[in-house]
């Protein structure tokens, strides 16, 4: 009989707990229907040291699921599949482009590693799902699709741009996030939230059937947001009132703070090491 129960541990996070290490990455681990599920692998420095300290053998996945093509999400992708995984692997064709980011007009690198990509193109393509519509893992467990974007205050959190002289703006169209129905209601893992995490949200709810959320954990890329988006999030949340909400990665310290000052108790940064249960 399938357990009720779902579990999620984060692998990989900007901060960490006792005897784990941190980067500026994000992964998770979760076991909900008989089903285990990678979520991002990082960077690629300390997936699997980090998992092998939590008891989790991350090549023992059932599916593997890419958020998005940046390199902090992808880069663990040639170490995992050089164990030789048997999962599927789900992610949007976007998730190979080239990409930057802009800062004092400098074009940084986003995209997947180098390694990552040939690491890709080695594993069997039969299990590779190139994923530009909702789909669904189980009966209770599906992935977005990309999201659509409905509310006039979210962005990107860029500047990011699919070209390095910074003239074609990159929408990070391979966006996509992972849903969980519950007895009491969606959960949603979100990798970077680059489509704005209220319309992840509202996405995830409509795809799993049920409006209420019952947690929302991962990366909601608030870090440049400027007071006025963090107001209209923090009142669109409420609204859509999540019992539990952990803010990872890319929140942002502002962002964690006001979340925190907000929701309370409902409201818990998350760190590598953390584990969140659902019965």
């Amino acid at each position: 009989m399938t357990s009720s129960r779902t579990t999620i541990a984060i692998l990989v996070d900007n901060a960490a707990g006792p005897g784990l290490k941190a980067e500026h990455g994000f992964s998770l681990w979760l076991e909900t229907a008989g089903k285990r599920i990678l979520f991002d692998t990082g960077q690629g420095r300390i997936l699997m040291e980090n998992a092998h300290v939590l008891g989790i053998d991350p090549a023992a996945a059932d599916c593997l699921v890419l958020s998005h093509g940046h390199y902090d999400h992808t880069g663990g992708l040639g170490p995992l599949l050089q164990q030789g995984p048997k999962f599927d692997l789900y992610c949007h064709p976007a998730a190979v482009n080239p990409r930057y980011s802009f800062r004092n007009h400098m074009a940084k690198p986003l995209q997947m590693p180098r390694e990552s990509m040939a690491a890709l193109d080695r594993f069997p393509q039969e299990r590779v799902h190139w994923t530009q519509q909702p789909v669904l893992l189980c009966e209770t467990v599906g992935l977005t699709g990309p999201i659509a974007r409905e509310t006039d205050f979210e962005d990107t959190g860029g500047p990011f741009c699919l070209d390095q002289a910074g003239q074609r703006p990159d929408p990070v169209d391979d966006d996509l996030a992972l849903w969980i129905r519950t007895a009491s209601g969606t959960i949603v893992c979100v990798g970077c939230a680059h489509a704005g995490v209220v319309n992840t949200l509202r996405q995830g709810r409509r795809l799993s059937g049920d409006s209420r959320i019952r947690a929302v954990i991962g990366g909601f890329h608030l870090i440049g947001a400027n007071q006025g988006r963090l107001d209209q999030t923090i009142e669109a949340l409420r609204l859509l009132a999540p019992e539990r909400i952990v803010p990872c990665h890319c929140t942002g310290e502002d962002a964690v703070n006001r979340l925190c000052r907000a929701f309370g108790e409902r409201c818990t940064p998350g760190f590598a090491g953390m584990r969140c249960c659902f019965d």
